[in-house]
């Protein structure tokens, strides 16, 4: 470890991992245990100078640049072996400021700046999940804010191979713009942030090791997931899983979504709805499904838990007015009313609503939880009007669904569970370590959103986090009875098929205004009519016969940090071309998914990467890409060097 001071400003340089890199910027010092997403680092050597660090294959250099204001430091990031420059830290001007700016706003705070150069053909990948449609991100302009379908994971991965990770929840934004990227921190107390080199595989691993391994998925979590807006009653839920098996279908999870609770924070069954949840869920044990069950942060001002959270400080605060962030339509009261949020950052919060959850939902038999609305949901979106046990919300909101990740995760390992899979509507760095799936939230039953959700799950898949799944057909919308939504959805389900999670989900028409009563149309399997259905089905064995593959590559995710659902350059970072392509992916190393994302289309343009003699997963046949078929019953598929998969069955 190494610090340089230049008057009020200090700055730390420390090895953490190998080949990596933490830089934190302080005023007078650096600040120890602020909130942030990075683990105790494994054991690297370093060799250590006055102005320079050495680790491995990554090298960091702290010039003083001398100016008319006086001297500026100013860090650069080389490779070690060549001498090549990574990326170096940009002066904003010549005079003032330099790369690092603080603009005090009282009481430690500051709003702070972080300035790199830029460069030419660069592209940048990860950042979370977004729904601009983009994989390369290169001259985009992103909020660091959590909502919903918007998840902001401060990691990216660049193309001149290294990785850097934001280490802060402050809300603010990144400008990946043509003359600078620059880093904000509406109001932090320190610039801090992490760096690592090599290629793309290399990178995601040591993410991994600084932000914590996903555990290995449970093989029962692997297959697909059936869920409809809502299942009104116990009788209804245990109906469609009836019928589900008399038709001979696969499933493995199914799911009670929300208003099955009495009230917002009561975290139980509504008994005049869930008469015998016990019965419910030994039934469902016995057809081999596993009952998941929606729980909301939000707590209702009528929850049987309300006054208690209150009185004790378990709740989300404000820093001005009364603490109360969404408004909510709830069981027993005719208007809306304010709601707030436990506060996932208290310990004896995370404690409270963990106990309350086992007593009434894990002591019976339930092991998956839906974490939805984990953003948290404001309404309006004020995160800087919030305050948390761990700090104001300007500088801590973002980690909010990492922290409610912990207290189920935590909660459930406790309590003997070995096989958490948490599905949650937001993250951030850091969320894999607790089990957390990641789902890209409520978005349109359209093609164009399909094409969206291509690029957003393969920047998920370069943000750490392995897990990750869409609403197939849709959230919003969708009219089973329409035979263009009906193609829209199998090929939805043909792409879903190979996402790491496999999970139809969605407020189907008609419907109804939102409140208690409120159930959206049909979703199951058999609601598109036959000829749908028949392909729908065939796409669900489809997922049985490729399981035990998906399951080596979850182990690969467990172990090493690889991601199931990648890009293609990440197996192939010397083929320039691969680095182009964004709407084709790899499933592990050795498939290669080409999905159908036009209304209409019988065939595709398809670019296989150099480097691999690809088979045609349908026919046997060696292919060389191009135009190939892909009539409404086949997505094109492609294996990697003779690999061997049961495709067709």
């Amino acid at each position: 470890m190494i610090e340089v001071r230049v008057r009020h400003e200090v700055i730390r340089i420390e090895p953490w991992g190998p080949d990596s890199l933490r830089v934190r910027v302080g005023r007078h010092g650096i600040t120890e245990d602020l909130p942030g997403a990075l683990v105790a680092p494994k054991p690297a050597e370093a060799q250590e100078s006055e102005h320079q660090v050495v680790n491995g294959s990554l090298t960091a250099t702290v010039e003083l640049v001398g100016t008319d204001t006086g001297v500026v430091p100013v860090l650069s990031f080389t490779r070690t072996d060549t001498g090549a420059e990574l990326f170096s830290e940009q002066r904003a001007h010549f005079w003032w400021p330099g790369p690092r700016l603080r603009e005090e706003r009282g009481g430690g705070y500051a709003r702070l700046e972080q300035r790199f150069h830029a460069y030419e053909g660069e592209r940048f990948f990860g950042l979370g999940q977004h729904t601009h449609g983009r994989l390369d991100q290169k001259g985009m302009v992103l909020d660091l804010v959590q909502r919903n379908g918007e998840v902001s994971i401060p990691f990216v991965l660049s193309s001149r191979g290294y990785g850097l990770l934001w280490n802060s929840p402050a809300v603010g934004r990144v400008e990946l713009a043509e003359n600078g990227t620059r880093w904000v921190a509406d109001s932090a107390r320190q610039i801090d942030y992490w760096v690592t080199a090599g290629s793309p595989l290399q990178i995601l691993s040591r993410y991994a090791d600084a932000t914590g391994h996903t555990p290995m998925l449970p093989e029962w979590a692997s297959g697909f997931w059936q869920s409809k807006l809502r299942y009104r009653s116990q009788q209804e839920l245990l109906e469609v899983a009836r019928e589900h098996k008399r038709r001979g279908l696969p499933m493995s999870v199914l799911v009670a979504d929300f208003f099955h609770w009495t009230h917002l924070g009561d975290w139980r069954f509504d008994p005049a709805e869930w008469p015998d949840p016990d019965a419910m869920i030994a039934e469902l044990d016995s057809l081999g499904i596993r009952l998941m069950v929606s729980i909301w942060p939000s707590v209702s001002p009528l929850s049987s838990n309300y006054a208690e959270m209150r009185d004790r400080g378990l709740l989300v605060g404000t820093e001005h007015g009364l603490p109360a962030h969404a408004p909510w339509h709830d069981k027993g009261f005719d208007v809306e009313m304010p709601v707030t949020f436990y506060d996932p950052t208290n310990p004896e919060a995370r404690e409270f609503v963990w106990e309350t959850v086992k007593r009434n939902y894990y002591d019976r038999g339930v092991r998956a939880f839906w974490l939805d609305a984990c953003e948290p949901e404001l309404q309006p979106g004020h995160p800087h009007n919030l305050s948390f046990h761990s700090g104001p919300g300007s500088e801590v909101a973002n980690s909010y669904p990492l922290a409610s990740a912990q207290t189920f995760h935590e909660g459930s390992r406790t309590a003997g569970a070995d096989d958490v899979v948490l599905l949650c509507r937001s993250a951030w760095a850091g969320s894999q370590r607790y089990g957390a799936a990641l789902w890209s939230g409520d978005i349109p039953a359209t093609w164009d959103s399909l094409r969206t959700q291509v690029r957003a799950g393969l920047n998920v898949a370069l943000s750490g986090i392995p897990w990750w799944t869409t609403d197939i057909g849709g959230f919003h919308g969708g009219d089973p009875d329409l035979p263009e939504y009906r193609e829209l959805i199998v090929r939805w389900f043909q792409y879903g098929v190979f996402c790491p999670l496999f999970r139809l989900h969605g407020v189907r028409d008609p419907r109804g205004a939102f409140g208690p009563e409120m159930t959206g149309g049909p979703n199951e399997v058999w609601s598109y009519g036959p000829e749908a259905g028949e392909l729908i089905a065939s796409a669900l064995w489809l997922r049985e016969r490729i399981r035990p593959y998906l399951m080596t590559q979850m182990r690969a995710a467990h172990e090493h940090g690889t991601p199931p659902m990648r890009p293609l350059f990440t197996e192939f970072p010397d083929d320039s071309s691969a680095w182009e392509v964004d709407d084709e992916f790899l499933l592990g190393p050795d498939l290669l998914v080409a999905p159908v994302l036009h209304a209409g289309a019988t065939s595709r343009h398809v670019y296989l990467p150099s480097g691999a003699q690809w088979t045609d997963a349908w026919t046997g046949e060696v292919s060389g890409g191009g135009l190939v078929e892909a009539p409404l019953d086949r997505i094109p598929l492609f294996l990697r060097d003779g690999t061997k998969l049961p495709i067709s069955g």
